[in-house]
């Protein structure tokens, strides 16, 4: 659980139903167990309640990307955005530009090689 993507939605029923029932649980979600054990502890308390009330709203009120900063290390969902499609075939055709000019013998094998781990990396 602790390797796989959060998401914000469930953190946030999860924050709130704390205010209900135990409280802490999306901290156990979210990958926290030591402040997860800390709510669980203080459940005794309103302290919990009203704090995962408002941590509800904070992950409600934060933009995906910001979620994805804070709670997945900044991994994004899976899928590709035109962004990244539109780069990809940009530096898909740069490599058969370059792959021409190696064979037609106007670059280096050694200078192929060289420019194509640049735009690799």
């Amino acid at each position: 659980m602790f390797n796989q993507r959060k998401s914000r939605s469930i953190a946030a029923i999860l924050a709130f139903a704390g205010t209900l029932t135990i409280s802490g649980l999306h901290k156990f979600y979210l990958g926290q167990p030591l402040w997860g054990l800390v709510y669980v502890l203080l459940s005794w308390t309103p302290i919990p309640k009203v704090a995962s009330a408002i941590e509800g709203v904070w992950y409600l009120a934060q933009d995906e990307e910001a979620f994805e900063r804070n709670f997945n290390l900044g991994k994004k969902a899976v899928g590709t955005s035109q962004e990244t499609l539109h780069k990809m075939g940009a530096i898909a055709g740069t490599l058969r530009e370059l792959d021409a000019l190696r064979q037609d013998g106007l670059i280096s094998e050694y200078e192929f090689e060289q420019k194509r781990r640049q735009l690799l990396d």
